[in-house]
């Protein structure tokens, strides 16, 4: 038997207290709705409002996102992180307009076909643009499941997601999707959050076991914990007057097709690498301080190696280099560490 209290709870409290302002509500676009969930996924809202009414006004339409370059794209995306985001959504734009006619599909098995597009996504998409009854299960939602039906285990791993997705399915309402599905990321995100809960203002604590049992801080269950692995590159900053030679990285992998320094390993000799693989003649400057980025799966740690040319060099052959003013570097599609080591060289 479908429980509706639930799913009722959520619509009814949505409606009265749940977020209906942002830039990406109020609308059926299906191509807005999917540049915004693309963006907001492992991404805070406030993080995302700028960069989607700027990325929105480069690229208004579906026609607009497939016509431009991939550099564009992720120049516009810089600093968002997750950059094969960018790349699958370029990338799904053009094979809707190859295979789709420009108009985004409506199917909810075809929109799972797209670059970058899962389950969940999907099922945002189609419920926000078509009113479809199709479940979501984001973290924000696995969260709040979690806690209401006091289901241990990381919510991660295969059997436990699977419970999840057929509890979310059992719980959908017969109408008002939208609210329901903007209902439940705004609970997970505003009341049901990972920290600072707020169960007094919740509409579903006259239900929730995990609030029943003073559980709550214990679930959902946390992911069983791996030490993070610790890499180290060293950054050649290569300079000529207040140009910097920058290197396209490759188009998959971290950071693929964003602009960065060449790199080399920690224990290599900067001059002589340069003048090995770019045949050019510097000296080494003193070392930045170190920077620390963090990855998903991994911690790295920088060494920025200024250079200074010693003589002008000859035109560089490599499509994949290009000398920039520092200025105009810093405004490329960068890695956040690349442009906060630009940033700071030029005060």
């Amino acid at each position: 038997m479908r429980d509706t209290q639930f799913s009722s709870s959520v619509i009814t409290w949505q409606k009265a207290h749940g977020r209906h302002d942002l830039p990406w509500q109020n609308t059926r676009d299906p191509y807005a709705i999917w540049v915004s969930e693309i963006m907001l996924q492992q991404t805070q809202v406030t993080a995302v409002i700028g960069y989607y009414a700027n990325f929105m006004q480069s690229f208004p339409t579906i026609e607009t996102l497939a016509n431009a370059t991939q550099e564009d794209v992720l120049q516009h995306w810089s600093g968002l992180g997750y950059y094969s985001r960018a790349r699958n959504l370029h990338n799904a734009a053009q094979t809707i307009m190859d295979e789709h006619g420009g108009v985004f599909p409506k199917d909810f098995e075809v929109v799972q076909t797209l670059s970058g597009i899962g389950r969940s996504t999907a099922a945002a998409i189609v419920s926000f643009a078509f009113n479809q009854i199709q479940t979501i299960l984001d973290g924000n939602v696995k969260r709040v499941l979690a806690r209401h039906f006091l289901i241990e285990g990381w919510t991660g791993s295969p059997k436990i997601e699977k419970h999840l997705w057929q509890l979310a399915e059992s719980l959908l309402p017969e109408k008002d999707m939208v609210a329901y599905t903007q209902g439940l990321m705004d609970l997970g995100a505003t009341i049901c959050t990972r920290s600072k809960l707020k169960c007094d203002q919740c509409p579903l604590n006259n239900t929730c076991l995990a609030y029943a049992q003073n559980r709550t801080k214990d679930l959902p269950t946390p992911k069983p914990r791996k030490a993070i692995p610790q890499k180290q590159t060293t950054m050649l900053i290569i300079l000529q007057g207040n140009e910097v030679l920058l290197e396209k990285r490759p188009p998959s992998g971290i950071w693929g097709g964003l602009w960065s320094f060449p790199e080399i390993d920690m224990q290599d000799i900067a001059t002589e690498v340069v003048a090995t693989r770019f045949g050019l003649q510097v000296e080494a400057e003193e070392p930045l301080a170190l920077v620390q980025h963090v990855f998903t799966h991994f911690k790295l740690e920088i060494l920025p190696q200024p250079l200074r040319l010693i003589s002008k060099p000859s035109q560089l052959n490599a499509p994949n280099m290009v000398w920039l003013p520092v200025e105009d570097a810093i405004g490329a599609a960068l890695p956040t560490p690349v442009r906060n080591i630009l940033l700071n060289l030029r005060h």
